[in-house]
C-alpha cells in the first residue's frame, strides 16, 4: 500500500484517520512540527497523522492561571501568548530543534509534543516536570475512541489520573487533541551567580550548599571549561575555565538580598560574578535545550537522571571510559553526555554505570541506524514491561499508534 498521510483539522478527522489504521492494520506514525523526530527508536512507519494543523488557543484566562490549547499548537506562539500577559509555562518547556539539526526551521514543537515527550527544562527541580503543570486533556485512543481527562482546574480530578500516564508516552497510547496546562507568573526579577574555577567535587558541594540554603534557588548546573567555553554567554565562554551557575527569581528586592547571601555563600569555592536577567535567560535557555551540542548531528547524546551528589562523579567516571563532554543540570541530577565512538560500548558503559547507582537514561540523540538497534529508554524489566504492554493493548489493541517508538516490541 502506498503511504498516505493524514492531517485533521478536528476530532473526528482524527477517529477517521486510527479507524482507517486499525481496518487496514497498517500503523501510523504521529507526528507535529517534526522537532522530536529524532527521539525515540526509528520506525519504518509508512503513514503519517500530522497534527499540525489542529492548532490555536481555546481557552485562556490570565487571572485564572489556565490555558487550553489544541495539541497542534506550536510552543512558541504560546510562548509568545503567555509572554504578553507577563506569564509562563514554569516548568521550562525543552525543545530539541537545535541538536537535531533543525535550528534553521524556528520550530520548537507543540504543545502535544512537549507533552508527550515530558522533557523539563533548568526549572524542574523547583518547578516540576511537565506532568506536574498538566491539568487535563482530550485525546483519542487506539481504538478510535474520543476520551478525555482532567479539567480546567486542579481538584477537577475524577477517576483515574490519566494525565500522568500520558505525560512521557511518546504518542504510543492516544493522540492528544487538546491540552489544558497550568501557568505561572513571570518573575519580576532574575540573577544568575557564576563561581569559576571549581573541580567535579567541588561543583557538587557548592550547588549543594546553594540548594540546601534558604534563599530559593530554582535552578544551579555545573559547565566543566571544555562545555563553558562553548557558551555564547561572554562570561562563561570567554572564562576559560569551569563555571557553576546558580539561579535565583523573584520579587526584586527578595532578589537582590538572595543574590547577595548566595554570593557570599559561594565565594569560598572560587571566584565569582553574577549574570542579570538577559544573560542569564540565554545561559539557562543554552542549558536547558543542550544547544552545546548543536553541531555533530549524529554524535550520540546522552540525558541521564541521577541522584544529584552522585552526577559529577558518575559523568567523570563514564567520559573517562567513553571519551566526550558533558555537563550536570538540576543541581548534578542530570547529566548531558555527548560521547563520540562506538554507540555499543559507550551504552554498554552508561546503562552499568547508571545501575550500579540508580538512575535513568536516555539516548537523545543518535543516527537513525543506532536508534533501531539499540534500546534508547531505558531497558524495563520484565515484571514492568509485561506492565507496559497490558497498558499498551488497552489503549491501542492493534498498535496502530508510533510503534516500536519506545521499545521493540510495541
Amino acid at each position: 500500500m502506498s503511504s498516505m498521510d493524514f492531517k485533521p483539522t478536528n476530532e473526528t478527522h482524527v477517529v477517521d484517520a486510527i479507524r482507517w489504521a486499525i481496518s487496514e492494520r497498517e500503523p501510523l506514525s504521529v507526528s507535529g512540527l517534526g522537532s522530536k523526530s529524532g527521539l525515540g527508536r526509528a520506525t519504518n512507519t509508512a503513514h503519517v497523522l500530522d497534527m499540525s494543523a489542529m492548532s490555536g488557543v481555546r481557552y485562556y484566562e490570565p487571572g485564572e492561571l489556565v490555558i487550553t490549547v489544541a495539541a497542534g499548537t506550536p510552543l512558541s506562539e504560546v510562548e509568545e501568548l503567555l509572554g504578553e500577559n507577563n506569564q509562563q509555562l514554569a516548568f521550562e518547556p525543552v525543545a530539541l530543534n537545535r541538536i537535531y539539526g533543525q535550528a534553521e526551521k524556528g520550530e520548537r514543537g507543540t504543545i502535544g509534543g512537549l507533552v508527550a515527550a515530558n522533557l523539563a527544562g533548568s526549572r524542574r527541580l523547583k518547578a516540576g516536570a511537565v506532568r506536574d503543570h498538566v491539568l487535563g486533556f482530550k485525546a483519542v485512543s487506539g481504538r478510535g475512541e474520543m476520551f478525555k481527562s482532567g479539567g480546567k482546574v486542579m481538584k477537577n480530578v475524577t477517576g483515574f489520573d490519566l494525565s500522568k500516564l500520558m505525560t512521557g508516552s511518546m504518542g504510543t497510547l492516544a493522540v492528544m487533541t487538546e491540552v489544558t496546562l497550568k501557568v505561572l507568573p513571570m518573575p519580576e526579577k532574575t540573577r544568575t551567580v557564576l563561581v569559576y574555577g571549581v573541580d567535579d567535587d567541588q561543583a557538587t558541594r557548592a550547588m549543594t550548599a546553594a540548594l540546601n540554603s534558604p534563599h530559593e534557588v530554582s535552578s544551579a548546573v555545573y559547565l566543566p571549561a571544555a562545555v563553558a567555553r562553548l557558551s555564547e554567554v561572554g562570561r562563561v565562554g570567554d572564562a576559560n575555565t569551569s563555571v557553576v551557575a546558580v539561579r535565583i527569581e523573584g520579587p526584586e528586592p527578595s532578589v537582590l538580598e538572595r543574590a547577595s547571601e548566595i554570593t557570599s555563600l559561594l565565594g569560598g569555592f572560587g571566584r565569582t560574578d553574577e549574570l542579570h536577567r538577559t544573560n542569564s535567560q540565554r545561559l539557562w535557555w543554552e542549558t536547558s535545550e543542550a544547544s552545546y551540542f548543536a553541531t555533530g548531528e549524529n554524535t550520540p547524546l546522552w540525558r541521564i537522571s541521577v541522584e544529584p551528589a552522585k552526577g559529577a562523579v558518575l559523568a567523570r567516571n563514564v567520559l573517562s571510559e567513553t571519551g566526550g563532554e558533558g555537563y550536570c543540570d538540576w543541581g548534578g541530577g542530570l547529566l548531558t553526555l555527548s560521547i563520540p565512538g562506538n554507540p555499543a560500548r559507550s551504552a554498554r558503559a552508561i546503562r552499568q554505570s547508571v545501575a550500579a547507582v540508580g538512575g535513568h537514561a536516555t539516548l537523545l540523540r543518535a543516527s537513525e541506524t543506532v536508534r533501531s538497534t539499540l534500546d534508547v529508554f531505558d531497558p524495563q524489566s520484565d515484571g514492568i514491561m509485561a506492565l507496559s504492554r497490558r497498558i499498551k493493548k488497552a489503549f491501542d489493541p492493534e498498535g496502530v499508534l508510533n510503534p516500536g517508538r519506545m521499545y521493540a516490541t510495541f
